[in-house]
């Protein structure tokens, strides 16, 4: 007998049947003896047979299986995004499959063929950072399957999307440095092709609209990784005129930003104020601990999950649907100034 998983086929050759008559065995269908049902589920039982969900479920034609795209299942945004997922889909009866695309176009590609491939019911995503093409899920609205886009959208197709309201929370935290004196404020900016970079620098600049304060380009600086803050960040607090806050565009850039600040003499929040965006774990480990947008991660992912499975429960209206979470601001010690 094989070492995987049993199958029907092994329970058949094992008692000398077919692999139809121990289905229907299984079943209790009543074209099979009492004596044939009771041998098969004692064998059954013996081996640890379990019924393959995915093969019980296509007999119904759905798989009752979910397929969920990110770009990092390590980044902690998206861990809490996929708790959210994790936690209704469950409930609700689905299997959950996770790719990640690494922030890449191509695996993103190959993951939208691999999860049609398994037929799920329908694909949840967050686009890559270098997607600029969305033909692979224009093919997923051709087959029919029920797509939703969360937090980092494509605005070029038509579907349901969960989405921060990005604008507003980057609105807040700008709002917040300006409010505790703060005058010469950089924004560290995510790539321009994604909607929520976008949103958040349009937060950033009305912000200091509201405050009659100049909007400067040279203040507004592509930089949204670890890696990147270390080649940007001394450079800039090296200029003439140093800025005294800095808004990042996520957590890990600003605690970044804040190891740099300290390891070149300043002090934080009084010589440079920071503010992230996320409110992860690490917001609160950082010396000082990090003042940042929360934007709900795991009510995201079930807000998202909760689209879906309605849509493919038909209890969903035609047009499809934009659901907005809204941001707070947790002010914490880096932006803690005495007056």
């Amino acid at each position: 007998m094989n070492k995987g998983q049993v199958t029907i086929k092994d329970i058949a050759k094992e008692l000398g049947i077919s692999p139809s008559t121990v289905s229907k065995a299984l079943k209790g269908h009543h074209d099979i003896s009492v004596s044939t049902q009771e041998a098969v589920r004692k064998l059954a039982k013996k081996l640890n047979y379990q019924p393959d969900p995915i093969a019980l479920s296509l007999q119904g034609g759905r798989t009752k299986s979910i397929g969920v795209i990110v770009p990092e299942i390590v980044h902690y945004f998206f861990s809490t995004v996929i708790s959210g997922i994790e936690d209704l889909a469950y409930a609700s009866g689905y299997h959950v499959m996770f790719c990640q695309s690494s922030e890449q176009y191509a695996r993103e590609v190959k993951a939208v063929e691999i999860l049609l491939s398994t037929r799920v019911d329908g694909i949840l995503v967050s686009l890559s950072k270098t997607t600029e093409n969305f033909d692979h899920f224009r093919r997923i609205q051709d087959d029919g399957i029920p797509l939703v886009f969360f937090d980092r959208i494509c605005d070029e197709i038509d579907t349901d999307r969960v989405i921060v309201d990005d604008e507003t929370g980057a609105y807040d935290a700008v709002n917040h440095l300006i409010e505790i004196g703060c005058k010469k404020i950089v924004h560290l900016c995510g790539p321009s092709n994604l909607i929520i970079s976008k949103n958040r620098k349009k937060g950033y600049i009305r912000a200091l609209n509201e405050h009659n304060m100049p909007v400067n380009e040279d203040y507004i600086i592509r930089c949204d990784t670890r890696e990147e803050a270390a080649m940007i960040v001394p450079e800039l607090l090296r200029r003439d005129i140093r800025p005294d806050g800095i808004f990042a565009v996520n957590d890990l850039t600003a605690a970044a930003t804040m190891r740099i600040i300290i390891d070149m003499g300043f002090r934080i929040p009084e010589d440079i104020a920071v503010v992230g965006f996320t409110n992860e774990l690490i917001s609160d480990i950082t010396n000082p601990t990090l003042t940042s947008v929360e934007q709900h991660g795991y009510l995201i992912g079930k807000e998202a999950v909760r689209i879906l499975i309605e849509r493919l429960e038909k209890k969903h209206a035609q047009q499809s649907e934009t659901k907005i979470i809204k941001t707070e601001l947790a002010i914490k010690g880096s932006t803690l100034r005495k007056h």
